[in-house]
């Protein structure tokens, strides 16, 4: 690894502060990654390293990549956090790709808040599940708080955006939903491949798309006073993929 020291020029830093919005993630095909752990998950990944902005590039040593010297000042204008961690990472946006026939598959419905988002592509990475379907109205894959909130697990499961209606329509595999008045999830039997569908944080599954659900699954509330109207869309998917496994 060649380390430089330079200083990050004006324009530079317009066009990294600029990736926090998806539009310009589109225009100059990138992204960034913060921080060295999360940063050497993409040793071994499909995403290209165009460069590499740090104050601690020596723990960096291992990548291959250009990597620049800078002040911690610099790092702090580059940086989506609020406490900046030790390095930036200019990442290239990979070509998208389908992955054929994964046993199971989540779909996710129009979720819009980028932690939830990382913390379901993190449970995913963690059960073994190598793909997630989402409308084209979830949350991009590369916003700031999404790649964060992964933990490097990103750079392991593929998140695929399409329109949902049309490939629930071809899916040859059983689609099954959540919401509130489905089956016990701990009395359902789960097929050998599925679609687990996954709802909006506020209004669940879209009419059109429960439409093309086979069977609905729910978890039951076990506390006594059950007041609590629901549970977040991640907590829930944990939940799901815990007792899903558990027959493995």
């Amino acid at each position: 690894m060649k380390i430089f020291q330079k200083m990050l020029t004006a324009h530079k830093i317009k066009v990294f502060q600029s990736l926090d919005k998806k539009k310009f993630r589109q225009k100059y095909n990138l992204f960034l990654v913060e921080g060295n752990k999360i940063i050497s998950e993409l040793k071994n990944s499909p995403y290209k390293i165009k460069e590499i902005f740090s104050i601690e590039p020596s723990e960096l040593s291992f990548l291959k990549s250009e990597t620049h010297l800078i002040t911690e000042r610099d790092l702090k204008k580059i940086s989506f956090l609020q406490t900046p961690k030790d390095s930036v990472a200019v990442v290239e946006i990979p070509e998208t790709k389908f992955l054929q026939h994964p046993k199971i598959q989540i779909i996710l419905d129009g979720i819009q808040d980028p932690g939830n988002l990382g913390t379901i592509i993190r449970l995913c990475d963690w059960f073994g599940i190598e793909q997630i379907i989402c409308s084209q109205d979830t949350v991009d894959l590369y916003n700031p708080k999404v790649i964060q909130s992964t933990k490097g697990s990103f750079t392991r499961v593929n998140v695929f955006y399409t329109d949902l209606e049309e490939f629930l329509q071809k899916s040859d595999v059983p689609n099954i939903g959540t919401d509130m008045t489905g089956e016990n999830l701990y009395q359902y039997h789960f097929p050998e491949k599925f679609n687990l569908i996954l709802g909006n944080e506020g209004n669940g599954m879209r009419p059109n798309v429960e439409k093309l659900v086979s069977q609905n699954i729910t978890i039951p509330r076990f506390g006594n006073n059950k007041s609590t109207e629901s549970l977040n869309v991640s907590m829930a998917t944990g939940i799901i993929l815990g007792q899903i496994f558990s027959k493995f």
